[in-house]
């Protein structure tokens, strides 16, 4: 099991930036890894709701399922994501620091099958990666809002 865990400011207040986060279907805006991101299932954004996510050059055999298993909005998500080469249980943490979102993840990782083998190498690029994705967000998100005093 590999753990991944950092944070980052984002300019934007939390119900934003969770809003955002919590439907996975948002993710390939921000996300350049991920080309697809479906909703599975008639659930609302919430507790069960569940996402058919793709990553960037695995095509449908490499997909993922990624399924909302606790959801307290606006200030914690907890997410499992279940594929046939990885497996990951983690939380996101959104706290208000100030007019700002100060995001938080912590991810359990495992890779499952052959490419377990290739643990030690998710230890050393796995957070580098984590943070690209949510730096990703960040930049997004804070490209979108109008800076103060501006006029728009």
């Amino acid at each position: 099991m590999t753990r991944i865990a950092g944070e980052v400011v984002i300019e934007a207040p939390v119900e934003e930036v969770f809003d955002l986060v919590a439907d996975e279907r948002n993710e390939p805006v921000y996300n350049p890894r991920i080309v697809r991101a479906e909703k599975v299932g008639d659930k609302p954004v919430g507790p069960g709701a569940r996402y058919a996510v793709e990553p960037r050059g695995t095509g449908r055999r490499g997909e993922m399922t990624v399924e909302t298993v606790e959801y307290d909005r606006p200030r914690r998500l907890r997410n499992v994501v279940v594929s046939s080469y990885l497996m990951v249980d983690g939380v996101l943490a959104f706290t208000p620091v100030g007019d700002h979102t100060r995001l938080r993840w912590d991810w359990d990782m495992r890779l499952v099958g052959p490419v377990r083998l290739f643990s030690p190498l998710l230890a050393l690029v796995g957070p580098r990666w984590e943070r690209r994705n949510w730096v990703g967000l960040k930049e997004h998100v804070e490209s979108r809002r109008t800076p103060p005093g501006a006029t728009g």
